[in-house]
């Protein structure tokens, strides 16, 4: 039986271990000036932009749950996109220059978004920091990072006022949804008159995007500064890990999946492994 089917061709082949020459052969393939904020939001807006306002992809829905479901909202690309470059506009006049790291205090919001989108197309660092984090955590970031400008909402600005007098480079603090003078100026207040027209800097993929410190359970938080091209690694993983995501399953794009993020944003698990992938696709 077992001659017979060495000469059966209807037997099942043994295919050879190919694993040698995929990994010898195997590049990733990182432009030169790949910069964030162009691949998950501006060349999707660009795209809609020429298309009927109808047919806008929708790129964040905002739930609220209980008794409020009725303000829910969803911002298209080119909204993000427009938000994105008004605070860009106002992050320039401020001061904010490429390389400047910026400070963002938020839990998920459309502004969440808004704000590293602008940083990221600068060519500044934007620093995720988590709304949890007490005045001495805040001030050991913001002194170690010399970060130069922080936004928040109503959770962290009493914090950070607190520690401003012993950050001397943090020279602004932009608040969303807050008027009073535990911040300089209220966000989404303070776009409304710029520009909705922005050039994004011409970076190289290797240019530091963003700097996630570590906890601080074994000393000192450390900060990692992770490049632009560090999304293109996490795609993959992401795409897998999510029953493929953005795709129908054959390797066709799919344009309308959703995909509801509980991680919050402060962390790579929730900004680089869910936020900016699902942005990309």
């Amino acid at each position: 039986m077992a001659t017979s089917q060495l000469h059966d061709s209807t037997a099942p082949q043994v295919l050879a271990d190919q694993y040698d020459t995929l990994h010898s052969q195997f590049r990733w393939l990182v432009p030169d000036d790949f910069n964030i904020a162009q691949a998950c939001c501006t060349r999707w807006a660009e795209e809609d932009a020429q298309r009927p306002q109808a047919l806008h992809r929708v790129a964040i829905r905002e739930h609220v749950s209980g008794q409020n479901s009725a303000q829910s909202k969803t911002y298209t690309y080119v909204e993000l996109y427009q938000a994105a470059n008004r605070l860009s506009n106002l992050l320039t006049r401020l001061g904010v220059n490429r390389g400047d790291v910026v400070a963002i205090v938020l839990p998920q919001r459309f502004e969440t978004a808004v704000a590293y989108l602008a940083v990221l197309q600068m060519g500044a660092v934007a620093m995720p920091l988590s709304i949890l984090f007490g005045p001495e955590a805040l001030q050991y970031r913001l002194q170690d990072s010399d970060a130069v400008l922080a936004i928040c909402d109503e959770a962290a600005a009493d914090s950070l006022q607190t520690v401003r007098a012993s950050c001397p480079l943090l020279r602004k603090v932009l608040g969303v949804g807050i008027s009073d003078k535990s911040v300089d100026l209220e966000l989404n207040y303070a776009i409304a008159v710029e520009s909705i027209a922005y050039t994004a800097i011409k970076n190289i993929s290797s240019d530091g995007a963003i700097l996630i410190y570590t906890s601080g359970t074994t000393g000192p938080p450390k900060g990692a500064l992770i490049p632009h091209r560090a999304l293109i690694g996490n795609l993959t993983g992401f795409v897998c890990s999510q029953n493929w995501f953005g795709f129908d399953g054959i390797g066709n794009k799919e344009s309308h999946a959703v995909f509801w993020s509980p991680a919050d944003w402060a962390w790579t698990g929730g900004l680089m492994d869910a936020l900016l992938p699902t942005l990309y696709f």
